[in-house]
């Protein structure tokens, strides 16, 4: 008998999953009890690798969990994907930029058995890897450089906190380092400017500067310090326990105030670096805030840990005489990355999946409670986890497994297709790979790259995008805030623009740029009429389309056809089809005639040699807006 439909439904502000007839669950407090029954709260295990049938097929451990879910079904895995696909997807997946002609060339040609593992090896270590993955972070911790509000003045310096991060990518930083550093990295007593910089990571959040009740909006601020750490590291919604006991999950109130405690007192540090630190090594006591009114005091909280992992449970010490600060952000990044904790590994390594594969073994990615997803493939989880720790926390070779895998290299595309979505639409057993569109970051880095524009400089200032008179004219001081940046500084990776709350680009807005104000830890995916207007007239397309025309009419010469060869191979990283390539010329001969026809009604003369050149830059225009271009099979 088939299960009953799954229906969503909002209940401030969660997602909730449920069948009709099945009914949803009891809007109740969770009691410490309940912590036993949660999935994520459970040890990791690491379990033995499933006995699979075609073990001929695996080609990393990963893909023992995945096939053994497979054949319990009597289901196939999708065929493998082209190579020409293959080096693509490693390419956007890495670095968020194509691979050039020549590079897919080489890939494809390249016989060796280790080809494929080789690349990933020259992916991971360049620079760019970084640049692709630093904005997965930014999205997480609500990064932005100003403060929103009505004013959202420049926070300066905000950009060395986007560069920490992406050099501490690169570097591969151990996790629990990375996690260390964020909370506490002027406490530590190897302290460093730039572990100093990794504390923006309390910084990079709103701020009003002119709060119209100070006292509440203090706790507005610590309220989103909360829910920044626990939402990042451990995936737990910790700001439901403000006013009241969690309603689902098992975190009393006074929970919420005992992780309160490790941000009291904090302050923005002063200096070029607008850190974070502590007022002082005896911080103000805390106490519960009834109804979360900070006008309506209740009992004094002491400084501790989540009840409910009760694995760790442990007392928070008082700093040494000598220390000048609390410590106490040190002792909660060391209580989240302790191996201890069954949920920090397991919360990153779905993360990683996530990107990877396009939605995380557990789907909610940010929501490891009682309202979670349970995840697709447990066992894969904790084993992921436990790789995780076991190589002291390192990232890197985390996505090596994850590519590696015969299930990353799979189609997007089954023979089967048909008969298997009947079944699972999601595609929770990983039957076969899922299409990904470009996100607003390497959708404009593409085609920058692909009309050879892109400038390759790296870290410092950010660059200002245009902005038009009419949306300059909203901001509080007009456009006096608003910088005005040389072309190629606009020609950067998108990673290096100004991000402004109250001015985004509304190219990447319209592709789904993240929400600034709360963390996000996945994109909304919308196919919406908007998109397709703003890839046919928007201005930074129009100019990536004529620099496009230009770059393939200087490396193919006057001959149409080998201009369209080139064009294909720069943007889709293959050669056109018979019937494309003919198609192609068509174009190519109505699009001249019909600019040298409008110059006529125009009062000008357009010469053959310029009307050919507007007819290839509406070609190239053309490239930008296809599904191939905008989405990686």
């Amino acid at each position: 008998m088939p299960s009953p439909p799954r229906v969503w439904l909002i209940v401030g502000g969660l997602a909730l999953v449920g069948q009709l007839g099945n009914g949803f669950p009891a809007a109740q407090a969770g009691t410490p009890s309940d912590a036993a029954k949660l999935w994520s709260l459970t040890p990791v295990a690491r379990p033995a690798l499933p006995r699979v049938s075609a073990g001929d097929w695996a080609q990393s451990p990963v893909d023992n969990f995945i096939l053994a879910g497979l054949e319990a079904k009597g289901w196939q895995p999708a065929a493998s994907i082209s190579r020409a696909k293959l080096i693509r997807r490693a390419y956007f997946d890495l670095w968020g930029l194509p691979p050039s002609p020549a590079e897919v060339q080489e890939f494809v040609a390249d016989l060796r058995p280790d080809a494929y593992e080789r690349l990933i090896d020259r992916l991971l270590a360049s620079p760019h890897y970084g640049e692709r993955w630093a904005r997965y972070w930014l999205d997480l911790v609500r990064f932005a450089e100003t403060n929103g509000y009505e004013r959202d003045a420049l926070k300066p310096g905000a950009w060395q906190y986007r560069d920490w991060v992406i050099q501490s990518l690169n570097d591969d930083k151990p996790y629990d380092r990375f996690v260390l550093e964020q909370l506490a990295g002027d406490e530590l007593p190897d302290a460093t400017d730039q572990t100093r910089i990794a504390t923006g990571f309390l910084r990079v959040g709103t701020f009003d500067d002119e709060p119209n009740d100070p006292l509440k909006y203090k706790y507005e601020q610590l309220d989103d310090l909360i829910h920044a750490t626990s939402t990042a590291f451990l995936a737990v919604t910790l700001r439901c326990a403000r006013c009241h006991d969690h309603k689902f999950d098992p975190i009393p109130q006074v929970d919420y105030y005992a992780i309160l405690n490790f941000f009291m007192g904090g302050r923005a540090a002063e200096g070029p670096l607008l850190a974070y630190a502590d007022a002082g090594r005896e911080p103000p006591p805390v106490q519960l805030l009834q109804g979360g009114d900070p006008t309506h005091l209740g009992e004094k909280v002491s400084p501790g840990y989540l009840s409910m992992v009760s694995a760790l449970s442990r007392p928070v010490h008082d700093p040494p005489a000598q220390a000048r600060s609390s410590g106490r952000r040190t002792q909660l990044a060391q209580w989240i990355t302790d191996r201890a904790n069954p949920l920090t590994a397991r919360v990153m390594v779905n993360r990683l999946w996530q990107h990877h594969f396009g939605e995380g073994l557990v789907r909610t990615p940010d929501n490891f409670g009682s309202l979670s997803s349970p995840p697709t493939h447990p066992e894969l989880l904790d084993w992921l986890a436990g790789q995780l720790m076991d190589g002291g926390w390192r990232i890197k070779r985390l996505h090596k497994q994850m590519m590696l895998s015969a299930t990353y290299q799979m189609d997007s595309t089954h023979a089967r297709e048909a008969e298997y979505s009947q079944v699972d639409f999601a595609n929770n057993l990983h039957w076969k790979a899922m299409r990904q569109r470009l996100e607003s970051e390497p959708l404009r880095d593409a085609m920058l790259a692909v009309s050879g524009q892109l400038n390759p400089v790296a870290a410092g200032p950010s660059f200002f995008p245009p902005a038009n008179k009419e949306s300059l004219e909203g901001l509080s001081k007009k456009g006096a805030e608003w910088g005005n940046s040389p072309l190629h500084e606009q020609q950067r990776r998108s990673i290096y623009m100004m991000t402004k709350r109250s001015l985004l680009s509304p190219l990447m807005t319209t592709f789904d740029f993240s929400d600034t104000t709360q963390p996000c830890s996945q994109r909304n995916v919308s196919t919406v009429a908007p998109q397709a207007l703003a890839l046919l007239n928007n201005e930074f397309v129009h100019a990536q389309s004529k620099a496009f025309a230009a770059r393939v009419a200087a490396d193919a010469g006057s001959d149409a056809k080998s201009q369209i060869d080139r064009a294909w191979r720069l943007a889709l990283g293959r050669e056109p089809s018979d019937s494309e390539r003919q198609e192609a010329l068509a174009h190519l001969e109505s699009q001249r005639r019909n600019f040298a026809a409008r110059a006529v009604e125009g009062g000008a003369v357009l010469d053959d040699q310029q009307a050919a050149r507007q007819a290839l830059a509406s070609l190239c225009h053309v490239l930008f807006n296809l599904n191939e271009f905008i989405y990686v099979d």
